[in-house]
């Protein structure tokens, strides 16, 4: 696909077992885009099931939580439609999860944690009141304004995105400020969110997206998929009967405790072809919020298999994944295109770009402003060098040799789907 083409519809492996079923049914009453509702579902389920089951990548052990952003090109994508569909589903499968483990008002790493926090007594702390803590250690995050939290991000001081960064990874959060002494032992945090491209495009270049807070998350395209006037029509036995399936599922998933999946052989076979492509590095803002597909695709294929109440993963669970995987890949492709990802660096490439006869660090110096070190000016060029993006030569002066740095053309960010054989989607 072109990088400024919306991404082409999920692949028909997507549309595998409970989950497909879930979407093809909802699909049909619904003006929501059919991706949203799939990835919502995922996420919601992985969370609702909690964190017993999980794969494990070397030492990382990976729980089965997903961090999933909804990108609409405006505010009229029906993202809010499509969560309101899979929450009235899951909701029903876990009465105190419905209850208890739902929030919105992303804004800090304390808030988070304060959410999901242990237990403490008097005899802990002195200063500190007994606290019964969070009623439960699951946690869904829903944001419908996700661009609030991002800008939060960029204020000094806070701590909302490597509190973050800790809450996908597992194991137990802290802030290691006394103002803030709670912990958390073990939770399990999902975060669903929805904004619009404009707004994330503005609002995460501000961050360091090569931190690791960007490629934690799955960012979907979505919009609104048809006109329906009068609204759906989806019988009170379909809900019923996607609901009892769902309960089976989440069930299931309990019932397994701590439980490592693993991949069968032919699994195996799937996975060792694609996986080259899975783990290699990408230029740019895609290439750094696209850089953990190899734990994304494993955590998605571990739902698909648990929504078919197996307990190891299938060839058909890890091709669905690799299909949810290459539309958010493609996704993410068409959000952020050729960006870096670090202003600065943008702003030199602008420069050199608009100076077909090259310009001096002195010279890019003085057109950004003298507010800028030499070492800010350096890194942002070894940004562009290491893109592709600008070359540096050496002119012959009068005095001292010059070395100007001159704009090239962008290397071109691959658009073809994963270098995987055929037998990975089909």
């Amino acid at each position: 696909m072109n990088s400024t083409s919306w991404p082409e519809p999920l692949l028909n492996n997507a549309l595998h077992g409970l989950a497909g079923e879930v979407m093809r049914t909802l699909e049909l009453h619904t003006e929501a885009d059919p991706a949203a509702l799939l990835l919502q579902l995922l996420a919601a389920f992985g969370n609702v099931i909690d964190r017993g089951p999980h794969f494990q990548a070397e030492a990382d052990r990976h729980a089965l939580n997903l961090f999933v952003v909804l990108v609409g090109e405006t505010s009229k994508a029906r993202k809010g439609t499509s969560w309101a569909h899979v929450y009235k589903l899951v909701s029903r499968c876990d009465t105190n999860w419905k209850e208890f483990c739902i929030q919105t008002g992303l804004s800090s790493g304390e808030g988070l944690i304060h959410a999901v926090r242990d237990q403490t007594d008097a005899e802990s702390d002195d200063d500190a009141p007994p606290d019964s803590g969070a009623m439960d250690s699951r946690l869904l995050v829903m944001e419908p304004e996700f661009a609030s939290p991002l800008r939060m991000i960029a204020r000094d001081g806070n701590t909302l995105s490597p509190v973050v960064r800790q809450a996908w990874d597992g194991g137990s959060l802290q802030v290691m400020t006394k103002q803030s002494p709670e912990t958390a032992t073990n939770p399990h945090i999902s975060i669903i969110g929805h904004i619009t491209k404009d707004e994330l495009r503005r609002d995460l270049t501000r961050i360091d997206a090569g931190s690791g807070f960007g490629n934690r998350f799955l960012w979907a395209c979505v919009r609104r998929s048809k006109s329906l006037p009068d609204g759906g029509q989806l019988s009170e036995s379909d809900f019923e009967r996607l609901v009892d399936q769902l309960k089976h599922a989440v069930e299931y998933a309990r019932s397994l405790g701590d439980h490592e999946l693993r991949r069968d052989a032919e699994a195996r076979r799937v996975w060792h072809s694609v996986y080259p492509d899975l783990s290699e590095g990408k230029p740019g803002l895609f290439g750094a919020v696209t850089s953990r597909g190899e734990a994304q695709v494993m955590r998605i294929a571990c739902l698909y298999a648990l929504l078919d109440e197996v307990a190891e993963i299938e060839p058909a669970h890890l091709k669905a994944a690799l299909a949810v995987w290459k539309y958010c890949e493609d996704s993410a492709r068409y959000i952020f295109g050729s960006a870096l990802g670090h202003p600065l660096a943008e702003t030199l490439l602008s420069k050199l770009k608009a100076a077909p006869q090259g310009l001096t660090k002195t010279d890019l110096s003085a057109a950004v402003g003298r507010n800028r070190t030499a070492e800010q000016i350096d890194q942002a060029l070894g940004v562009l060098a290491e893109n592709g993006l600008a070359t540096t030569e050496v002119v012959e002066t009068e005095g001292r040799p010059a070395h100007r740095w001159f704009a090239t053309r962008p290397t071109a960010i691959s658009t073809s789907p994963p270098n995987c054989p055929e037998a990975a989607f089909s």
